[in-house]
């Protein structure tokens, strides 16, 4: 069983809970941790055992942190800015490294938290040793509009709503809202990852389910083309949205070996 600490973040925003496994309770600017990025209506309860199988494979630390809205960590003041997927880099990302003095990092992101990754790889070149992209968005595609349509009708149904409250308690309306407004409003309509994917430099790895219901292939052959480092692309057969939940042996055993060839 992997070490696990609890840690609390402050941003001018409010608090963010954060959750470590692994490599002990010290670190130092040496370290190399994987940070984790939820995606859409996560948070990190929802990464279930994930983060600590990780740990254990690799050998290293890893971290999730709720962000700000989500989980444990204190509700957001207002709306989604359309800009949330830059913004996330150089607001509570960067707090999460600097509160955990992390020199360097491999950023790791689950579908908008994917693009989130990006983005973070992107801003801070010299820190990000590696990339690993899971489901990501590059960029507004009907296909994801659709599902993110048919899952709003789900959750519209009587009682639906309380699985999100389990994760997000009296957040989860928010949560849900920020989701569905901003990726159906016209003025994310253009949003896309073109401007910071060629300013990614160290090595990066993109898995996707070849049968993603939020997003076509074009996503992982996109950040592959685009970014500027050694990029790998995993297409797992057989497999949707969430690829470390579906298919979670073959996921931790992807990123074990591609970190590795990169230490």
């Amino acid at each position: 069983m992997a070490t696990v600490k609890e840690d609390w973040v402050n941003i001018p925003q409010g608090r963010v809970f954060v959750k470590i496994w692994g490599a002990g309770d010290e670190s130092s600017a040496e370290d190399v941790s994987i940070i984790l990025l939820h995606d859409s209506l996560g948070c990190v309860e929802l990464w279930r055992d994930f983060p600590e199988r990780l740990a254990l494979a690799t050998g290293g630390r890893v971290i999730a942190y709720d962000r700000l809205g989500f989980g444990q960590s204190d509700p957001y003041p207002g709306a989604l800015g359309l800009d949330f997927v830059s913004e996330e880099a150089s607001g509570p990302f960067s707090a999460v490294c600097d509160h955990l003095g992390l020199g360097h990092f491999v950023a790791f992101g689950h579908s908008v938290g994917g693009s989130m990754a990006a983005v973070c790889a992107a801003t801070y070149p010299a820190r990000c040793c590696a990339l690993v992209t899971e489901s990501a968005q590059a960029f507004v595609e009907e296909r994801t509009l659709e599902g993110i349509r048919e899952a709003w009708q789900e959750f519209m149904q009587e009682g639906q709503l309380e699985r999100l409250k389990k994760y997000h308690g009296d957040k989860a309306a928010w949560v849900l809202s920020a989701w569905v407004d901003t990726w159906l409003s016209d003025g994310f309509r253009h949003w896309n990852l073109d401007a910071y994917l060629p300013l990614v430099r160290c090595p990066v790895l993109v898995i996707h389910g070849e049968q993603d219901e939020y997003g076509s292939v074009l996503h992982p052959e996109r950040i592959a083309s685009l970014t500027a480092g050694r990029a790998v692309a995993e297409i797992l057969p057989n497999c949707g949205h969430v690829p470390h939940r579906e298919q979670e042996a073959t996921v931790i055993n992807t990123v074990k070996a591609f970190l590795a060839r990169q230490a």
